[in-house]
């Protein structure tokens, strides 16, 4: 098997992936491109129903969830620069990405027995660190098998793999639902089998060491000399502008639970609202990916976001149309598509081999601690004003956080990779 070679061997330096004009994917994307997409079926199936278990089932208030939400996407924000930093030290970007795939799966089963608010948060903080230490890692690997030019490419083939299991997991969580007589104990004991897989996966057919060898000028690897990446431009522009879109970036589970509201959406119908996002997503992952090494990353990252104050705009009014579950749907895909992949690749341009993950470490860590104090504000605006203030707030918010972007714009990823070993 094509994937199943890369047990054995070393990811390719990028130089020697290029086959005629279009730079070939290497092994090492397609096997990790596996395994996010099996992780992702067992992590959605629990996003899927998430939402409903907590506030119908267990009657928390949108300040509550808002905060338990935060805690679900922003968590992994206080652990991702040790991740980075660990799978920089030696190279153990695949050891450092096993433990944390490892650590969420087996928080899975434990929702099980998790009855009340404190003992909910604590399993979802131990799930958000797995994601956390892991997703620095996984994205370095895909960066360093991947031709700089070919880089966007590489991170949509991955999303789009990623979000292929984000799109089955809902759509399990909702046939179980329906067939199981406990719905919820049946989702999360197999979305832990699942998860196993996964990680199973991960250790049988992922390289065990993808970095490059360390030039004798090279910086050594280590939580100074990540932060100290801060000092080059390049990376501060890029690690403030992910900081300030995330400020304004309405948690996924709200944009459901919107919609829901906007449409009566019955519960039983409420675990597929997250397939539309999934399919979008799917279906321009590697176009956008592509857009974004020909055109400029920088101008398709700041599209997504334009995407997603629309959705947010169609959002706002009294309008009740049958297309507008697809339409807000259709653009909350396109902004996870031409931003998710694409700031990493942009990132990849600006940061040397050796301090790969802890480069992105800090980018992402920025972009998730800015969504953590989104995700918490929004849900006391909610709380405290009602969803359609609260949704106006968030949109006016967006508005400013890309104008400020557009200021502190980054210089094109095709300069940035000039400059930077592969």
């Amino acid at each position: 098997m094509y994937v199943a070679d890369s047990r054995s061997t070393p990811a390719a330096p990028a130089a020697r992936l290029t086959t005629g004009r279009r730079s070939a994917l290497a092994p090492t994307v397609l096997a990790l491109g596996t395994v996010s997409l099996i992780t992702d079926v067992s992590s959605e199936m629990v996003t899927a129903v998430l939402p409903l278990y907590l506030v119908t089932g267990l009657g928390l208030s949108p300040l509550g969830f808002g905060l338990l939400d935060g805690v679900y996407n922003g968590f992994s924000a206080l652990v991702r620069l040790v991740g980075g930093h660990l799978a920089d030290r030696g190279g153990r970007h695949k050891a450092v990405a096993v433990f944390g795939y490892g650590l969420s799966a087996v928080c899975k089963p434990l929702l099980l027995v998790a009855g009340s608010l404190p003992v909910i948060g604590a399993v979802l903080a131990a799930d958000r660190t797995g994601k956390g230490l892991r997703t620095a890692p996984r994205d370095a690997m895909i960066s360093l098998a991947s031709a700089p030019e070919a880089r966007g490419r590489a991170f949509g083939v991955h999303r789009a793999m990623d979000t292929a299991g984000a799109l089955l997991g809902p759509l399990v969580a909702f046939l179980i639902l329906r067939q199981a007589v406990d719905g919820y104990d049946a989702v999360f004991t197999v979305s832990f089998c699942v998860a196993a897989v996964g990680v199973l996966v991960l250790v049988l057919f992922v390289p065990g060491r993808t970095a490059p060898e360390r030039a004798p000028d090279a910086p050594r690897a280590s939580l100074k000399a990540a932060l100290a990446l801060l000092g080059e431009r390049e990376v501060r522009r890029l690690a403030l502008c992910a900081l300030l879109l995330g400020l304004a970036t309405v948690s996924d589970s709200f944009v459901y639970l919107l919609l829901q509201r906007r449409l009566d959406v019955p519960d039983r119908w409420f675990a597929l609202l997250p397939l539309g996002t999934a399919a979008a997503f799917l279906l321009l992952a590697v176009p956008l990916g592509r857009l974004a090494d020909r055109v400029g990353r920088w101008q398709v990252f700041l599209g997504g976001h334009a995407a997603l104050l629309c959705a947010y705009a169609l959002l706002l009014p009294g309008w009740r149309g049958a297309a507008l579950p697809y339409v807000v749907l259709a653009l909350h895909g396109l902004f996870y598509a031409a931003t998710d992949g694409v700031l990493m690749a942009a990132a990849a341009g600006a940061v040397p081999a050796e301090l790969r993950s802890s480069g992105l470490a800090l980018i992402q860590t920025g972009q998730a601690s800015a969504r953590f104090v989104c995700s918490i504000a929004f849900g006391a605006a909610w709380t405290a004003w009602g969803d359609r203030t609260a949704l106006a707030t968030a949109a006016a918010a967006l508005a400013v956080c890309a104008a400020g972007a557009v200021l502190l714009r980054p210089a094109e990823a095709s300069e940035l990779d000039g400059g930077r070993p592969a």
